[in-house]
């Protein structure tokens, strides 16, 4: 799958870009390869590549892939990007909406959760997560532009929910995430992100281990790392359109 490693470049390259024009070091912003709908085959053709970490919005397909593509981690003779251990290779992170009859797989499975907008759901994720596994990492999703109909915590309950969470056993808190309305140009983009940023800081006054704020996708990254973005999740733009 040479287009995935082709257009992995071409993604990075515009971060860096991003980076550069934003004055930001480009080591501090991490990408996140989302794979949803497309086969262990497309992840596998990404990791070889020398991308690690997948977000997955759909948990039952995730868990089957996660599944998949650690047997071919497994049975593969070659070696993983850099000097990494293949049990730190492909980290995996839950991006979509979390139900509660999906949580045991979550914990079960998954290395981050970023859309948690729920206290009953984190302390599920908390009870569920297998003690010999690491704790759980955690970002709040938050509704930064006040849709009626989307997920996440309003602003407003944000700092009760994110001390809430810090306190549940087997989970870390560690930031936040945010999908605002698409925008038309990096102008109109900037006003949400910057919202976002500004509830960003505010968490990591408040909490020592706060580190990421996951926005920007294929469309926006530019506008979101302008705005302080340290996780751009990408798809299209690294796999196709779905």
């Amino acid at each position: 799958m040479t287009m995935i490693s082709d257009n992995l470049q071409r993604v990075r390259a515009q971060m860096q870009a991003a980076c550069q024009a934003a004055g930001r070091d480009a080591a501090k912003v991490r990408l996140l390869a989302v794979s949803k709908t497309f086969g262990a085959d497309a992840v596998w053709a990404a990791w070889q590549a020398g991308q690690c970490a997948f977000g997955e919005n759909y948990i039952q397909e995730g868990v089957e892939k996660i599944g998949h593509v650690r047997r071919l981690l497994a049975d593969s003779t070659g070696k993983p990007p850099g000097n990494a251990p293949i049990k730190q290779v492909i980290e995996w992170h839950c991006i979509g909406p979390v139900q509660s009859n999906k949580t045991r797989l979550v914990a079960e499975h998954f290395d981050w959760v970023q859309s948690i907008d729920r206290l009953k759901i984190a302390e599920r994720l908390s009870a569920q997560r297998p003690p010999e596994l690491p704790p759980l990492q955690i970002c709040l999703q938050v509704n930064v532009d006040g849709g009626p109909n989307k997920s996440g915590v309003l602003p407003a309950g944000l700092p009760d929910l994110a001390r809430q969470v810090a306190e549940l056993p087997k989970l870390a808190l560690r930031g936040l995430m945010c999908i605002p309305e698409p925008a038309t140009d990096i102008a109109a983009a900037r006003g949400p992100f910057l919202a976002a940023k500004a509830l960003f800081e505010q968490m990591r006054a408040a909490h020592s281990a706060v580190d990421t704020l996951s926005m920007g996708m294929s469309a926006d990254l530019e506008a979101a790392i302008l705005c302080g973005s340290t996780m751009v999740r990408v798809g299209t733009a690294i796999f196709g359109r779905r």
